[in-house]
């Protein structure tokens, strides 16, 4: 049964793996979260389901003068937009490519304090299982769905705690799958739909990560351990 509001994202992603064991979810999967919010969420069913937990950094690219309207989306070299909108509001080209350059940047920035020293994981031939806390119109996701599949993965599964009734039927069609707790409608903002929406710093995504590696193997060493004994 699925409770809303959220208490925090921890407790969505909880409630997600739930849901996701019922997908034949295979021992070598893995998870990627979408950083910052889609951290903690991702954290909580790699810890449940036993899973390795990695980021794929998207960004939102916004409309020059109003921000928080997506005009489309990056991740890696992909690059998503929405044509129709770009006309409509009149912004020239030279305009998106600046905003496209500054995420860029910002995108390389993440990777780099996030990941570290460490490798991404290989995600060729394996399950991945893309998650995010929600969303709105979905631009993020969809440019993080296409830079996955580029490495060319088994299946991915794109799982959420909340979305637009649109988002969801649209991202359907770009993944393998799709698992949405709940698709309201009206939609407003992802962050109405969880009691605890604070923002997540970029020390408490390098934090979770770091935790989820040592849960990880603490699990494998025990198997170890046991399996040797």
């Amino acid at each position: 049964m699925v409770h809303i509001p959220f208490a925090d994202r921890l407790e969505a992603g909880r409630q997600l793996a739930d849901q996701l064991a019922f997908h034949k979810v295979p021992d070598d999967a893995v998870v990627l979260a979408l950083p910052r919010g889609g951290v903690p969420v991702g954290f909580a069913i790699a810890e449940r389901l036993h899973l390795p937990l990695d980021v794929v950094v998207a960004r939102k690219l916004g409309v020059p003068w109003q921000p928080e309207l997506a005009m489309g989306a990056i991740a890696g070299p992909v690059r998503v937009l929405d044509e129709q909108l770009i006309e409509e509001l009149g912004i020239d080209n030279e305009a998106v490519d600046a905003i496209v350059s500054r995420e860029q940047a910002e995108m390389k920035r993440r990777e780099e304090i996030y990941r570290g020293a460490s490798p991404p994981l290989d995600l060729r031939g394996r399950f991945v299982i893309l998650v995010d806390d929600g969303f709105a119109m979905g631009s993020t996701m969809t440019a993080a769905v296409r830079y996955v599949q580029s490495f060319n993965p088994a299946q991915v599964i794109i799982a959420v705690p909340i979305g637009s009734r649109h988002a969801c039927l649209r991202l359907a069609k770009e993944a393998d799958d799709l698992v949405c707790l709940t698709a309201p409608e009206p939609f407003y903002a992802v962050g109405q739909w969880y009691r605890d929406f604070h923002p997540v710093s970029d020390i408490e995504v390098q934090n979770l990560l770091a935790e989820s590696r040592h849960l990880l193997k603490v699990a494998k060493d025990s198997h170890d351990s046991v399996c040797v004994g």
